[in-house]
């Protein structure tokens, strides 16, 4: 089976290219800035995007300038500070729209929610994050305001953390060396590696308060395509008062699994 690439946003990645003749410098530093917003974002001006995107001021300027002469940023010339256009974000939906997963995917997530009460979701991997791509409530009033098209550490939630074991062992150790030039990388690493552990031994990711105090979650990978050629994760998770550790390991994530396995036997039958 070919080895997938693995999608990361480094520094190196975004300086040259690692020296391929092929990649656009230019187009990836645009793409960068792109991605610099978030969910929720106030408008954002180049000196905030200089700081997330780690590119010097002046490119940043020329770049935000030709985007939204293009179209894909709307400028406010009272503040000076840019926000996704419309054009940009039909892009998004039309990704979205483009993923046949999330169809499959829904109405066995919405049992699941209906049956525990609190959130499934499913995840796709940007760079060294995870992002909604699909997301199911429970009939609890308790929810954490994430939605689709939100952005979740990778390295840290049970989503991401599923993910990374989804993958085969040259893709993990890519993705490691990506997630390791960030603070507490030691800790971090000693948690992914337990949580790795927990896994091989039950077949879910469990994370108790360790993405976020008194929340609690597991997560499964979601392989589907042509010889396993897409990654995705699901989680199920909610606040500690409603999923206790007994019942995420006797009860929600054996079902998580189960309804990672119905997803796949869909997708292999479409």
């Amino acid at each position: 089976m070919r080895r997938r690439e693995i999608a990361l946003a480094t520094p190196e990645a975004e300086g040259d290219g690692g020296r391929d003749p092929q990649f656009v410098t230019a187009l990836a530093r645009g793409l960068d800035v792109l991605r610099a917003f978030r969910r929720g974002d106030p408008p954002l001006g180049n000196q905030e995007l200089a700081q997330r995107t780690g590119l010097p001021k002046a490119t940043v300027s020329r770049l935000t300038y030709t985007l939204s002469s293009l179209g894909f940023l709307t400028y406010a010339p009272v503040t000076a500070k840019y926000t996704l256009s419309i054009k940009a974000l039909a892009l998004g939906f039309t990704a979205l729209g483009s993923m046949s997963v999330r169809d499959v995917a829904r109405p066995h997530m919405q049992a699941l929610a209906n049956e525990t009460g609190v959130s499934v979701a499913l995840g796709a991997q940007d760079g060294t994050s995870m992002v909604y791509i699909e997301h199911c409530r429970g009939a609890s009033p308790l929810h954490m305001g994430i939605e689709v098209g939100s952005h979740i550490s990778l390295a840290r939630s049970a989503m991401g953390r599923a993910f990374l074991a989804g993958l085969d062992l040259a893709e993990r150790a890519q993705l490691m060396e990506a997630l390791s030039h960030r603070d507490n990388w030691a800790e971090i690493r000693q948690g992914i590696e337990d949580t790795l552990a927990g896994y091989a031994e039950r077949g879910f990711v469990l994370l108790i308060g360790d993405w976020r105090q008194e929340i609690n979650a597991v997560g499964v990978p979601l392989v589907v395509g042509s010889g396993g050629s897409l990654t995705f994760a699901l989680n199920c998770c909610g606040p500690a008062v409603l999923l206790s550790r007994d019942d995420l390991i006797d009860r929600v994530g054996p079902r998580l699994m189960a309804v990672a396995d119905a997803i796949r036997n869909a997708m292999y039958m479409e």
